[in-house]
């Protein structure tokens, strides 16, 4: 809070703090977040639309609501969506508007850098489903295998290929300013073991997105070339080889598995230990192993190529890795087992679908040890037991984790509680409609029904599991309604609750809700794991913690932000907004449409220049506007 004084760079600095136009020019760490968060959840709605046609053309064999083509642009979109549209950037939404907070610092390193990642993120998600108007969606699976994402006639690869490079991007930039935000912005006293586990969870996905993206992106370039300007990387009748694209896209897509599924464990491992009234169960070990899963995660992704013929010592390696990744995991499993165990457990919402993410996490985890055996994997792989499995793996263990955290933290962000009541009734609908679903899935696969089939034959008996199976989608969709309805129901809520309404342990509880826009008035100074606990809890005689006594020291410290008059940051200096962000990464789409489409080609130099010249005025523009008092 500064005035700004005298305007420089390109543009006159936006001035507007609430409406419209101050979201689209935010550089608010809180705010990116809430943006994410929206954002993700509306491309969730669609990739449950998607998931419904998948599903309702599948009740009835030879059905005709979509045909062949169509449904490969469904189920292709599906995954895309789900795996780089929902799933990412929802974990994003959380780590931007709660790192910052738990580790006690005022914003991220790079806040317009941020801003940037964002909006790179929304118009490549953009830009994907633009093609469904613009001469097809990509129909070659969320993996595009070659040579078929090669030879396709169509566009909808092209557009797979420059939509992805763009939301990578958006992931890398994204990464890299929130892993500096870590290692360089702790508050005094904030140690590495004194990091909450969600913030560890996240840097360890940080630094698997910094160096697995790239695999991916150069992977990505070389598809790009070879349909657009003929060269031949994945060509077998050239020389090329398209099991490159499949090593190259597993050693970035196994990664990927624990990029999706390490911000659900961070987000279990704070839930759990509020609703359990105890603290987490073996710290250091909940950390190291996930240090551990990020490193072995690098060295699995052969697995999924089991049936490619590398031949038995490969397929051996690949197989015992697998299995030993097992380890580290089972080893959070225990960790959350413990922190459970004789707790006084308090069944709320955040914790049921915590809980709920454990259970359905451990089931998909057990089918996978099943893949890691490679003659179990030869009979499984390409059917619907593998669907089976990584659903239960991402949607149980991801989107289940989700859920918890959007009811855990939802106080923090808007400053309104969402119904209990309604909660709980969301968590049973999801967790019958996710096992009715997707549990078929099992016995379809081992009846032998392939993966990505548009149909079948009513000779195969396979119509009854597949109608459970939509019955349990439709649930799923109920349970997702309930949620928007509550979500919506809560802002006609006044905000009428403490700043710490579940008796948290961590440190962005000790401010507002939400918080200012400055986070902390004081910069906090840590002292414990779990430091806001401690602050409210003493050490008896007897070994036990007991509440602070009223009148003792004070629960909420000011130096935590809690802004009486004294506290009032008057010398607090934030990032301006700036519009370079956003006019930068407008520049991205503008140039893929250039590249997909040769008749109009002149775009791709348009989008270069959108793209070049709000970055070299980002870099003459002053992150923070000099106030009127500086002059």
């Amino acid at each position: 809070m500064t005035v700004p004084a005298k305007q420089t760079g390109l543009l006159r600095r936006p001035r507007a703090s609430t409406g419209f136009w101050s979201w689209i020019t935010t550089v608010d760490h809180k705010r990116i977040g809430i943006l994410y968060g929206i954002t993700a959840f509306a491309f969730f709605l669609i990739g449950g639309v998607e998931a419904l046609l998948i599903r309702v053309q599948l009740a009835q064999p030879e059905a005709t609501l979509l045909n062949a083509d169509q449904y490969n642009q469904v189920f292709t979109m599906h995954g895309i969506t789900m795996i780089f549209l929902v799933v990412m950037p929802m974990s994003s939404a959380f780590f931007n508007y709660l790192i910052p907070l738990m580790i006690g610092a005022r914003d991220v390193a790079f806040p317009r850098l941020n801003a940037y990642s964002f909006w790179a993120f929304l118009f490549g998600g953009l830009f994907i489903y633009s093609s469904f108007f613009l001469g097809g969606a990509p129909n070659g699976g969320w993996f595009g295998y070659p040579p078929n994402s090669v030879t396709d006639p169509t566009v909808g690869m092209t557009f797979y290929a420059v939509g992805l490079i763009i939301t990578g991007i958006a992931s890398t930039v994204g990464a890299v300013n929130l892993a500096v935000t870590v290692l360089n912005m702790r508050a005094p006293g904030m140690s590495f073991f004194r990091m909450p586990p969600f913030v560890w969870m996240g840097l360890v996905t940080q630094f698997l997105l910094v160096f697995s993206l790239p695999i991916i992106t150069v992977a990505l370039f070389q598809l790009l070339f070879d349909r657009r300007f003929g060269t031949v990387f994945y060509s077998p009748d050239a020389g090329g080889d398209p099991l490159l694209w499949q090593h190259l896209f597993w050693l970035f897509g196994h990664p990927e598995v624990y990029i999706l599924i390490l911000p659900a464990f961070g987000i279990i491992s704070d839930i759990l230990p509020v609703f359990a009234r105890k603290p987490l169960f073996g710290y250091q070990f909940v950390v190291f192993s996930g240090i551990a899963i990020g490193f072995i995660g690098f060295g699995v992704w052969a697995h999924h190529m089991f049936a490619t013929g590398m031949g038995p010592v490969a397929n051996t390696a690949f197989g015992i890795s697998t299995m030993i990744i097992a380890i580290p995991t089972g080893v959070k499993i225990f960790n959350w087992m413990g922190t459970i165990w004789k707790g006084d457990i308090r069944f709320a919402s955040p914790m049921l679908f915590a809980l709920g993410a454990v259970a359905m996490f451990v089931i998909g985890g057990l089918s996978g040890v099943m893949h890691s055996v490679v003659p179990a994997d030869y009979q499984q792989t390409d059917t619907y037991f593998v669907v089976a499995h990584f659903h239960y793996v991402i949607f149980g263990g991801s989107i289940f984790a989700l859920f918890g955290a959007m009811y855990f933290w939802w106080p923090k962000v808007f400053g309104r509680m969402l119904s209990e009541r309604v909660g709980k009734v969301q968590f049973w609908f999801l967790l019958v409609g996710f096992n009715l679903a997707f549990g078929p899935m099992h016995i379809l696969g081992l009846q032998g029904m392939s993966r990505r089939i548009y149909t079948y034959a009513e000779s195969l008996n396979l119509t009854a599991w597949n109608q459970a199976s939509t019955i349990g989608a439709f649930i799923i969709a109920v349970s997702v309604a309930i949620f928007l309805v509550s979500a919506i129901a809560s802002f006609r809520r006044p905000k009428e609750m403490s700043n710490d309404p579940w008796d948290a342990r961590t440190l962005e509880w000790s401010t507002t809700s939400p918080p200012p826009e400055y986070n902390f008035a004081k910069t906090p100074v840590v002292t414990h794991l779990d430091d806001f606990w401690h602050k409210k809890y003493v050490e008896t005689e007897d070994g036990e913690y007991v509440p602070v006594p009223a009148g003792g020291a004070p629960v909420h410290d000011p130096g935590h932000g809690e802004g009486d008059g004294d506290d009032v940051p008057h010398d607090v200096h934030l990032p301006s907004p700036s519009y370079y962000p956003i006019l930068s990464a407008l520049g991205l789409p503008v140039l893929g449409y250039g590249i997909v489409f040769e008749g109009v080609w002149w775009l791709a130099p348009l989008g270069a220049v959108i793209l070049i010249v709000p970055l070299f005025a980002w870099a003459l523009e002053p992150a923070v506007e000099p106030s009127a008092e500086e002059h």
